[in-house]
């Protein structure tokens, strides 16, 4: 527990230093880094489980795709070809460099975690980008709701963990992840919405014009709800696709956590539906 703390307040250090220097642009940099480093864990699941993905070439075009709205809404460059070229790029290498019998899955692999994690995660970038013209909110607004749906999300996990460990009874998925309780899901649920709550409140009382009028405690609150229940099912999908390859963390690089991919299971999907639920779009 205490190596997990201690890991958490100095990831979340670093994230906040990096946006007060460098503000978008850091941003963006650094949730591409993210995608590539979660690329790579989860590739060398894949490879556990027999797969054979093209990992290097899979964080490639995940860096380009993570990052693409904020290079086409900065220099105009199109982002939708990404995915197509990637695809067109990965048959030719399975015909190539792959036995027969490792085609499908190499492809399928390589492509299944450009989708789960460096498109999913793109949805972060274009929380932060600013819009070429008649954006309704200002760039500081937009790295603040970043933030706020961060800390929502994972403070969920805090919030489940320590509850699940006080009260936890109740498995809530026994065959996925044993540790998991209804009542730290409970627990998790609560703390997100006292964060989204406290986290709406400050920023009105500190950053003004910045942060979006209409998003108040309480709403934010509400907001937090569904982020919160699929940041919890995000989780659940990752310790699936662990539990198929026969690995408890996606990697050991961070004390008390695991690796790059644990870190942002949960934000996986608690991206794009926080991207809608905000009206970021």
């Amino acid at each position: 527990m205490a190596k997990r703390i201690a890991s958490t307040v100095f990831l979340w250090v670093v994230v906040l230093a990096a946006l007060r220097i460098f503000r978008t642009p850091g941003a963006v940099a650094l949730i591409a880094l993210c995608s590539v480093l979660a690329l790579r864990e989860f590739y060398r699941i894949q490879a556990a489980a027999g797969r054979a993905p093209f990992a290097r070439l899979g964080m490639f075009f995940g860096a380009l795709i993570t990052a693409a709205p904020w290079v086409e809404e900065r220099f105009g460059r199109p982002a939708h070809p990404l995915l197509p070229l990637a695809v067109l790029v990965l048959s030719v290498r399975i015909i190539a460099e792959r036995p027969p019998e490792k085609r499908v899955e190499a492809l399928s692999s390589t492509l299944f975690g450009l989708v789960y994690v460096a498109l999913l995660l793109q949805y972060l970038v274009r929380i932060v980008t600013p819009l070429a013209a008649g954006d309704p909110c200002t760039p500081d607004g937009r790295l603040l709701l970043c933030i706020w749906l961060v800390a929502v999300t994972k403070f969920c996990d805090v919030g489940a963990l320590v509850t699940g460990l006080l009260a936890g009874r109740h498995p809530m998925a026994p065959q996925i992840s044993p540790k998991k309780t209804m009542e730290g899901a409970a627990g998790g649920i609560a703390t997100s919405m006292l964060i989204g709550a406290l986290g709406a409140w400050a920023a009105r009382a500190h950053a003004g014009a910045d942060w979006p009028a209409a998003l108040t405690p309480l709403r934010a609150a509400l907001v937090a709800l569904p982020l919160a229940l699929v940041g919890i099912l995000s989780d659940l999908v990752e310790s699936v696709i662990k539990r198929q390859a026969a690995v408890k963390d996606s990697g050991g690089g961070i004390p008390g956590i695991g690796g790059m991919l644990d870190v942002v299971d949960s934000l996986l999907l608690a991206a794009p539906v926080g991207y809608y639920l905000l009206g970021m779009r």
